[in-house]
Order: C-alpha cells, then sequence, then structure tokens
C-alpha cells in the first residue's frame, strides 16, 4: 500500500532524471535562463499589482517555482505569482494585512495538499467552462481598471476597493493626466505588442522595462522631468534573502479568512491544471494532476513564511519554457535560481523601473487574460452558458471572486439538474407494448416482439437517472391515469444510477401501492442500481420474485399476479 503510494505521488523529476542527459540538460539550461529573465517583469508587477512589496513577487516566484518543479507532475510546468491572483490578494491584504494574506495563503496550500491526496485533481477540472471564462475575464477587467492610475500619471486620493467607486475617481481627476507616463505606458504596450513579431524568443515585456527604465532614467537625469513615479519612489527595495516570519494561527483568524483562502486553493487548482494541461496538448506528455496538486498546495504552505503571495502554474511562462526548448522539470529549478542571482546582484536597479511601464505590462496581461474572442463566443450558445458566464463575470467585477465563484457552481448545479432532468424521461404504456427495436426482442418471432398487456397491468419505463431532480415528475406520470391498475411494471434498464432521493421516491411509491393493493414488478433492473436496491426495503416490499431480469419475464408474472387479484376481487364479490 505505501509503495503504491509513493508511487502515485512520484514527483515528475525523479522519472525524469533516470534518462536525463547532457543535451536535456543544455536545452533546459537555455530555457531556464530566458524563463527567469521572462519571469522579473511578471513578479515585480505582479507583487506591487497585489498591494505588497515588489520584492515579495521575486520571493513567490524563487521559491514557488523551486517547489513546484521539484515536486510537481508535470514536465515543463513554471509556478509563481500570476495575475488571477491580482484581486483576490489585493482585496486580503486592504483587509487583513499581510500577515492576514499569509494565513489564507498557508490554508490554501493546506487544502490543495488535501485536493491532491484525496485524488481530486481529475475533478477540478469537471468545473464548467463558462465559470473559469467568466471569472478570468473579470479578473482581466478589474486588472485592468487598477493600472488607470498609474497608465496615465493621474493624481488621486486613495482609491476605493469598489469597481465603479474606482471609475468615478478616475473620471474625476482624469484632468492630472501626466503626459510622460501616459507615453511611457503607451510606448510599453507597443514594445510588447511589437517584439513577438520580430524576435520571437526574446519577451516584450522585458524589453519594454529595459527601453523605458533608460529613458525614464535619462529623462530624470538629463532632462530635468520630475513627474515620472518609478518603482523606487513608491517603495523600499529590499535586494537581500528573506528571512522565515512567523504566521499568526488563530481559530477567529481562520473563520475569517477561509472562504478567501478557499478561493485561492480552488484558483490555483484550476489554473495549475489548466496550464498543465495546455503543455500536455504541446509536448505530448501526461501530467498527474494530483501530484501537481500536492506540490502547489507545499508551495503555497511555503512561500507565506518568506513574505510570498499565493503561486500557481503559470500559463504564460510555462509556453515561453516550451517555446525555449525545455524538456524537463530543471528547467524550473534552473529560472528559480536565475531570479535569485538577479535579486541578489541587479535587484537594486529596479528602483529606476516607472510605474507606468508596469502599468502597460499589466494592462497586456489583464489583455491576454480577458479572452474575449471565447467570451464572446459563449455569449452565443445556450441561455444557461450566458447566465452562468455574465453573472461569474459580473460578481467578479462588482463584487469579489470568492462570490463569483460560489454562485456561479451554484448555477451550474441547478443548470446541469434542469438538464438531466430534461434528459430523463418517463413513459407509459396500457394496451399493447411492442420491443421489436430493443435488445430484449427476440428476432423472428412477432408474437414476441409485441407483448399484449391485460387489463389491470400497466408498463412504465425510466429513461434516464433516476435521481432527486426527476422523482417529481415519476410521481406526476403516475397520477396521470384515472383508474388505478392491479400491476404496475417499472422498467429501469435505461437507468444508470439511482441516487438516495430517487431510492427514497422508489420505496414511498411501494408502500403506497402496497396500501392501494397495487403490485410493483421490477424489470431489467442494472447490477449496480440492484446493489443499492438491496441495501433498501424496495426488495422487501415487492418481493425478490416480482424483480425480473427483462420485460418478458416481468410481463409473464403480472398476467400471474393480474389474474390472482382479479380472482381474488371476483371471490369476494360473491362473498357480498
Amino acid at each position: 500500500m505505501k509503495l503504491k503510494f509513493m508511487r502515485e505521488f512520484q514527483p515528475y523529476l525523479f522519472e525524469s532524471l533516470r534518462t536525463y542527459t547532457k543535451e536535456k540538460f543544455m536545452a533546459d539550461l537555455m530555457s531556464g535562463i530566458i524563463v527567469g529573465i521572462v519571469a522579473l517583469p511578471l513578479a515585480i508587477a505582479f507583487g506591487i499589482a497585489s498591494g505588497v512589496a515588489p520584492e515579495k513577487g521575486i520571493y513567490t516566484a524563487i521559491i514557488a517555482g523551486f517547489i513546484v518543479s521539484f515536486l510537481g507532475g508535470t514536465s515543463v510546468q513554471i509556478g509563481g505569482p500570476t495575475g488571477a491572483f491580482i484581486v483576490i490578494v489585493y482585496g486580503i491584504v486592504e483587509q487583513f494585512g499581510v500577515q492576514g494574506l499569509a494565513l489564507a495563503t498557508f490554508l490554501a496550500g493546506i487544502m490543495l495538499i488535501l485536493m491532491g491526496v484525496l485524488k481530486l485533481g481529475n475533478v477540478i477540472k469537471f468545473i464548467p467552462y463558462p465559470i473559469v471564462v467568466g471569472f478570468t475575464s473579470g479578473i482581466a477587467l478589474t486588472i485592468f481598471s487598477t493600472q488607470i492610475k498609474d497608465f496615465f500619471g493621474l493624481t488621486t486620493p486613495k482609491l476605493p476597493a469598489g469597481f465603479f467607486e474606482k471609475w468615478g475617481i478616475y473620471f474625476q481627476n482624469f484632468s492630472s493626466v501626466n503626459i510622460w507616463a501616459t507615453a511611457i505606458a503607451v510606448l510599453s504596450v507597443i514594445i510588447i505588442v511589437v517584439t513577438p513579431k520580430i524576435w520571437k524568443r526574446i519577451p516584450g515585456s522585458l524589453l519594454a522595462i529595459i527601453f523605458m527604465t533608460v529613458g525614464a532614467y535619462l529623462l530624470k537625469e538629463f532632462g530635468g522631468i520630475t513627474g515620472i513615479e518609478t518603482i523606487g519612489d513608491r517603495f523600499a527595495i529590499n535586494s537581500s534573502l528573506p528571512g522565515i516570519r512567523p504566521i499568526g494561527i488563530n481559530l477567529e483568524s481562520i473563520r475569517l479568512l477561509f472562504p478567501s483562502a478557499f478561493t485561492i486553493a480552488m484558483l490555483g487548482a484550476i489554473e495549475s491544471l489548466l496550464s498543465a494541461t495546455v503543455a500536455d496538448g504541446v509536448t505530448g506528455h501526461k501530467h498527474n494532476s494530483n501530484v501537481e496538486l500536492t506540490a502547489q498546495g507545499i508551495a503555497n504552505m511555503v512561500v507565506p513564511f518568506f513574505g510570498g503571495i499565493p503561486a500557481t502554474g503559470a500559463i504564460a511562462r510555462t509556453m515561453t519554457n516550451i517555446n525555449n526548448g525545455g524538456k524537463t522539470p530543471v528547467a524550473g529549478i534552473i529560472h528559480s535560481i536565475v531570479l535569485l542571482l538577479i535579486l541578489l546582484f541587479l535587484g537594486g536597479l529596479t528602483k529606476h523601473i516607472p510605474m507606468a511601464c508596469l502599468a502597460g505590462v499589466l494592462v497586456i496581461v489583464a489583455y491576454n487574460m480577458s479572452e474575449w474572442r471565447t467570451f464572446i463566443s459563449l455569449t452565443k450558445q445556450s441561455k444557461d452558458t450566458l447566465m452562468i458566464l455574465l453573472t461569474t463575470f459580473g460578481l467578479t467585477v462588482v463584487f469579489d471572486l470568492t462570490v463569483a465563484i460560489q454562485v456561479g457552481l451554484l448555477l451550474a448545479v441547478f443548470a446541469f439538474i434542469k438538464r438531466m432532468n430534461e434528459s430523463t424521461q418517463v413513459s407509459l404504456t396500457t394496451d399493447l407494448l411492442d420491443i421489436s427495436k430493443e435488445i430484449e426482442s427476440h428476432s423472428g418471432n412477432l408474437k414476441d416482439e409485441v407483448l399484449h398487456l391485460p387489463r389491470g397491468i400497466e408498463v412504465y419505463e425510466i429513461d434516464g437517472p433516476f435521481f432527486f431532480g426527476v422523482a417529481t415528475k415519476f410521481d406526476e406520470k403516475m397520477h396521470e391515469i384515472g383508474d388505478a391498475p392491479n400491476v404496475r411494471i417499472i422498467r429501469m434498464r435505461k437507468v444508470p444510477f439511482i441516487d438516495s432521493t430517487g431510492m427514497y421516491n422508489l420505496e414511498t411509491l411501494c408502500k403506497s401501492a402496497k396500501k392501494e393493493k397495487i403490485q410493483i414488478i421490477l424489470s431489467g433492473v442494472i447490477d449496480s442500481v440492484g446493489e443499492k436496491l438491496k441495501r433498501s426495503k424496495v426488495v422487501e416490499l415487492v418481493g425478490e420474485e416480482n424483480i425480473c431480469a427483462n420485460i418478458h419475464l416481468a410481463v409473464e408474472r403480472a398476467i400471474v399476479v393480474n389474474e390472482e387479484i382479479i380472482e381474488k376481487k371476483r371471490r369476494k364479490l360473491k362473498s357480498l
């Protein structure tokens, strides 16, 4: 048992090292260096946008990136801070401070580990796509709205958390636009957009930061321009190694932060597995979702002790790793080492990066996250899809991600029940039962293919799962006929499963039939449903002899029982 568990949760790194070669190492080395350079501006931008110091984003990319690659279940996944967390992290910092964020991240890590150990990795993949697109697009719009101040260099009071309130402040203070900041932001966007068309291997965000930082420095030093705000103007940057910090854990804090921690865990699980699935499609490998969730959980339990923020698998950096030749998790480990070296030896230079340039980087991140083409295509599908999509999107923007995911999942469940209810049909036959096109028919014998049902016998067929959503439909069908029959045959050959409510409904039906002196006969019950029936009172109520393997036996039994009931009624009338 222990060996089986170890095999199931073995990190991909250990497997890849068995066949590791010098060629693979050189490919991983080059890719790791490039990904590390690409990750730098994003880590800084995500840290600042999340409401913490810029080095916190770098710490997260280093520590989480190393752990995810070392313990993860994918070959090329790159872990670190992502844009998806910005909104939820900013909200936690505003409400509970950095200590609250540390506890929420730690709790999320525990949840992710539990998801992995309980093998819920495959279940996470079944979260409806409209919910994923809805909250991702909502996050993108929210990120975009948080960058307007720095993009245009506006002078504003402290911005409120609300989306509409924030835009109200922007419109009121738009006259304070800083031309130099706006120019830097616009040029940054242009560089990021144009670079891939010229140099595919060089990240546009890195070029934008280098050029705009140099340009802003020259304007300040030699042009006398003082209105360009940089990271150093807003933050005191620490380019040394982080110390270990305790996390304050108490029941009251856990109670308050549990919903936010759950949202971080769900978001981290969805994004990391989505990234791993995309990577599988490109590399041809198959990731282990449960190992990946466990690694993500360990990463999120560790980073808070070093002042880090939530981390997950990053699709953009993972694809950069693939496109630059990364072969194994070693590339992700090298990416972390590169980031560590940059922090220690070049970290002081980050204070010169203009805030407007980072705003331009995040505007592009928001655009790429928005998936607006997918969003528009989903609006053209069913009404249920449109309702789930717009509700999740709207709640993410107006309220927060926690509410959006909870309500979105609830709507998805209701939509699923509605579709299942519509797909399950209950039909009634009272005279001739044509089974010529069914598997239960006897080919070549017309007599056996059309079964005659004597007066007093009804056949009900349930086509689809018998669960709480269709229990009332079955009841309604039972009461459609005015006269009560002597025998009711219930065909269950097309019932793939029955839940506790369906079982309760069936038991109630059998009890009511017994009081009304109507015999219930079950036909064609499949093995899995039959096992559940044996553990219920249904077998006792109808009798084992009245549970038949097929419709032929059920009708034969029904005719015998019907004649017995008619005979009893005849004798009773004679005695009167």
